[in-house]
């Protein structure tokens, strides 16, 4: 895989730069790759090359002029970001996206009828920014923007251009919502809040017990972005039945795994579709406190990492990312499938005195306090904040269930350090307090709305630090939530 990205980009800028012609002749050229070219961030490669495609010059990390750029701000970063995203990359995406829909024919007991029903994909508006020479907007408009000619023929995408192309998230969810009696839904596919609140609207419309007598067909929800887990018990009371989850890695970089057999513990990586794969150990070698990548940090490929193990992930594909660190972590929990689960983000972590937290523990925390107490958590965040000469994390938790802050404190500390031993020797230690404030739904959507990130592919971040930070205590100030 390697060899053929090699190959297509030698005679560009940067593989001129770089020397991807003595790569290809070394004996070892994964080897050889990693000593020429340096790891990059987000920053690095576009104030070195990328921003030269954003001018409209051609050739410069990939053949040809780049048409199109991904506007991500991820879920920690204030200022957008310009993903290089080419024909190539769109392409590959949707040979990923056919190989996942080939993949249900092998599930068990779920309705074969229902994959030729309709796709309900609520991502971001379709209507693209202009810039000089390319068109700009959130991935997920690019990609619905390139949807195959036969998918749309055969009337599959809903909501349909038109909705699709809204940029307005209120004004698209009245129009999804006065449209649904209309269609019969097979998928739904999107971030899980926002697809949560589509059904709770078209439920309340039309006066439903459930949404599945709406669509009584809907038997998948194809989700990523996010665990699905604090979301389950909000989806559940929405359904009639149950319905299959199908998990997708679909990062605006690319399409990196999917999930391909029912019951699986992770998703597979797709490893032989234009996508080259590196695994960084997650560790304080590799990663100083605050999650940012040394400059040279050790890289695995992907025969040499060991499951159970955090890493976080290199990329190099067909958009012209070149060992490009996209900050999230995986761990491997299948070696002989190349199966992955992802653990959280190299920023989005706490380890203010050692206690190593991670988003993935903090997701299962409150998924088991969520299961004892029967209640519905579908945000959370968490901070760092000073507690006398120590230190105390600082939660909020949405939920619109009864529930009492202290009660919730003593469950989510006492998960934790179930799951996180160094969690639970900090607790004794420098890590004096765990704080629990609980708030409404509506806040948390109140919050991301005010940040311009209402709808589309957008995530609240579950760890605040610096800026963001700032803004949220900022914003419950103003909201009136001491």
């Amino acid at each position: 895989m390697l060899k053929k990205l090699l190959k297509k980009a030698r005679f560009t800028e940067f593989g001129q730069r770089y020397r991807f012609d003595d790569v290809l002749m070394s004996n070892h050229p994964g080897k050889k790759f990693q000593e020429n070219v340096p790891a990059f961030d987000y920053n690095k490669i576009f104030d070195a090359w990328w921003h030269k495609s954003k001018e409209g010059i051609p050739d410069v990390c990939w053949p040809g002029v780049v048409k199109y750029f991904a506007l991500s701000s991820g879920t920690s970063d204030a200022t957008s970001k310009f993903i290089p995203i080419t024909k190539d990359l769109i392409r590959s995406n949707t040979v990923t996206s056919f190989n996942q829909l080939l993949s249900l024919t092998r599930y068990d007991n779920v309705p074969k009828s229902s994959v030729g029903k309709g796709w309900l994909i609520l991502g971001g508006s379709t209507q693209l920014q202009k810039g000089p020479t390319y068109f700009a907007g959130d991935l997920s408009g690019i990609q619905q923007r390139n949807i195959p000619f036969w998918f749309q023929r055969l009337g599959l995408f809903k909501p349909g251009k038109k909705i699709a192309k809204q940029k307005d998230w209120a004004t698209k969810l009245e129009e999804v919502v006065n449209n649904a009696p209309n269609w019969d839904i097979g998928f739904i596919v999107g971030v899980p809040a926002w697809l949560q609140l589509c059904m709770e609207k078209i439920i309340e419309k039309y006066e439903l017990k459930n949404i599945h007598e709406m669509w009584p067909n809907l038997a998948f929800y194809v989700h990523g972005g996010v665990a699905m887990e604090p979301y389950k018990k909000g989806f559940e009371k929405l359904l009639g039945k149950p319905i299959t989850y199908i998990e997708t890695y679909l990062a605006s970089e690319g399409f990196l795994a999917y999930q391909n057999r029912q019951d699986a513990a992770g998703m597979h990586l797709a490893l032989n579709n234009n996508m080259f794969f590196e695994f960084v150990p997650f560790d304080q070698h590799n990663f100083d406190a605050e999650g940012n990548m040394v400059d040279e940090p050790e890289a695995l490929m992907i025969h040499e990492i060991e499951e159970d193990k955090d890493y976080a992930i290199l990329i190099s594909t067909n958009a012209g990312a070149w060992r490009y660190a996209i900050g999230d972590t995986v761990r491997l929990v299948d070696k002989e499938r190349s199966e992955i689960v992802i653990t959280g983000r190299t920023k989005h972590f706490l380890s203010l005195v050692g206690e190593h937290l991670s988003v993935d523990n903090m997701n299962k925390a409150i998924e088991m306090v969520s299961d004892d107490l029967n209640i519905s958590i579908p945000e959370f965040t968490v901070a760092g904040v000073p507690h006398g000469n120590f230190f105390a994390h600082q939660w909020y938790v949405a939920t619109d269930d009864k529930a009492d802050a202290e009660d919730l404190k003593k469950r989510i500390d006492a998960r934790i350090k179930e799951l996180n031993d160094d969690y639970e020797v900090e607790r004794r230690h420098a890590l004096k307090d765990i704080m629990v404030k609980v708030l409404p739904e509506s806040t948390f959507m109140a919050f991301m709305k005010a940040k311009g990130k209402e709808g589309g592919q957008h995530k609240f971040p579950r760890v605040l630090k610096g800026k963001m930070l700032e803004d949220w205590q900022n914003f419950l100030k103003k909201e009136n939530v001491s």
